[in-house]
């Protein structure tokens, strides 16, 4: 499922949205590769994001719940990482 962060789509795995709670919240996995580990980090370092999962018609302004990385010597030519991501609605 296509998951867009300030405008950067995400090809989303295992994607959990939950809209029940007070807030809105998806969670996912993506894969990154050396060539892009850069921007996306840079990108989730910001912690201030427009969320936007357009299959489902929602967008929602959201910061970082939790995160984590499968890998990270991504700095090695060729190497893919799973990201995990959970982003909770402001």
């Amino acid at each position: 499922m296509e998951i867009k962060i300030n405008g950067q789509s995400f090809e989303g795995k295992q994607v959990e949205l939950d809209e029940t709670a007070d807030k809105k919240q998806v969670a996912f996995s993506f894969d990154v590769i050396s060539e892009t580990y850069h921007d996306v980090t840079s990108l989730l370092y910001k912690n201030d994001f427009e969320v936007e999962i357009p299959e489902k018609s929602i967008a929602f302004p959201a910061t970082i719940n939790e995160y984590s990385t499968s890998m990270t010597n991504l700095y090695e030519k060729g190497n893919t990482s799973e990201f995990y991501l959970k982003l909770r609605e402001k």
